[in-house]
Formats: C-alpha cells, structure tokens, sequence
C-alpha cells in the first residue's frame, strides 16, 4: 500500500538502536505521520535528511561522531525542515545549544506518546512545542542571563567581506574568542554551545586555517583582521 503523498514524513536520529526502534513504532502509529527512515548518529542524519527530506526530524543530542546540535545546524542551514529534540537532558547546556542552532521543538524523553505526537504536529504547523519542565527552565534563565551574543559578519578592523580560508561566520567568531584568551569552556558559556561543538569548531578552524595550536590560532587572527591585539 503507498504512503499518503500528505503524510508527515519523520526521521528518527538516536544513537541506542532500542530507542530508534521504539520511537519508529510508536511514532509509527500516529496517523498521518510516516516514518522515513532511522539514524545513528548527527552524521548519519545529515546525509539521510538531504536524501530523505524529512518534514520533521526527532533528534537526539549526545551522540558520538556529531552530536545533535551540530547536526540540526547543519541540516536547517541546507533545507526546510522542523527538528524536535528528544534527549534525556533539559539542562541549560543542552537547551539553549539547540535552540540556537534552529530547533523548533524539545522534549525529554520521559514524554509521553500523546506529547510526541503534539510535538510533531505543532512543529510541523510552524509552531514551536517546548516539554512543561523546558519552559520553566526557559523562561528562568531568559530572566536571569544575557540573550546569546549575534554573529558578527564584520571583521574587527571595519572591513565588511567573506572571511579566509572558508571560515563560517560561527568559527569566526569562536576564534576572536579563542584570541581573546577564552578556553573551551569559557567559549561554550558564552556562546551557548555545548562542549563538543566547540571542540568541533576549533577543530575545524586549525584545518582550514593551517594552525598546529591555540597560539598559532591567535597569531592567524590577528594577521588577518579577525581579532585585535590587546592594546
């Protein structure tokens, strides 16, 4: 029998096989939605989310390779999709990451089928579905922190144009950071991002840039105008 062309078509990314099989039946059951198909890990569903063209993807965040939050930038940048977190935490340092990086959804994963099924179908109307104990959170810390810091597309000597070496805007800016004396901690705080994504920003900096270390990396930035020496 074919699937209805107005189905909700759901990608299901999770790194403990009894949980993608578990969600795959109970979200199979959900009328109107149609599984597409199962991930392992946040690269995995980066490759099965441009093959696949999900509507709606339920995506885990610890996961080895790449984590759920790098994984759901990757993929809002490329194509229009809703990403709902299903994770065990609701910590502010798996919220606000992924949040930032575009999903429009998070649960825990004690919520129940009826909540999955809400979650599902509010996101993909365009709303947003946050679990009762994430807004608390939410709402609490919006009180008591600074709103994440926006990307600055312009270099620090006013110059405005496309950073070297392939940098993103986001590298950019973790490298100022890293010039400013920031370690990965530090970054992680005040970018919002979990730990491995910083690791996997920096990463990805000393490749594109050439750098052995975080002294090269400072030197870099500031031969190039993407930091200013302390004065």
């Amino acid at each position: 029998m074919s699937v209805d062309d107005q189905a909700i078509r759901v990608l299901i990314v999770d790194d403990q096989r009894v949980i993608r099989d578990g969600l795959t039946i109970l979200v199979g059951l959900i009328e109107g939605v149609h599984v597409v198909g199962s991930a392992a890990d946040g690269a995995e569903a980066v490759t099965m989310a441009a093959s696949l063209l999900p509507d709606v993807i339920l995506m885990d965040l610890r996961m080895p390779n790449v984590d759920g939050v790098e994984a759901t930038g990757i993929i809002k940048a490329a194509q229009t999709v809703a990403v709902v977190v299903l994770t065990t935490y609701a910590d502010d340092e798996s919220l606000f990451p992924a949040l930032q990086a575009g999903a429009s959804g998070y649960l825990t994963k004690d919520a129940s089928a009826e909540q999955i099924e809400d979650a599902i179908m509010a996101v993909h109307r365009g709303d947003t579905w946050l679990d009762p104990v994430v807004q608390q959170r939410l709402v609490a810390a919006v009180s008591t922190r600074r709103p994440p810091p926006e990307v600055n597309q312009q270099r620090p000597d006013g110059r405005s144009s496309a950073p070297p070496d392939g940098l993103t805007a986001r590298e950019v800016e973790v490298l100022a950071l890293i010039a400013d004396g920031m370690s990965n901690t530090e970054i992680g705080e005040h970018l919002f991002l979990g730990q491995a994504t910083v690791k996997t920003h920096v990463n990805r900096i000393f490749a594109k840039t050439g750098v052995r270390d975080r002294a090269q990396a400072v030197r870099y930035a500031y031969r190039t105008g993407l930091a200013r020496p302390p004065c």
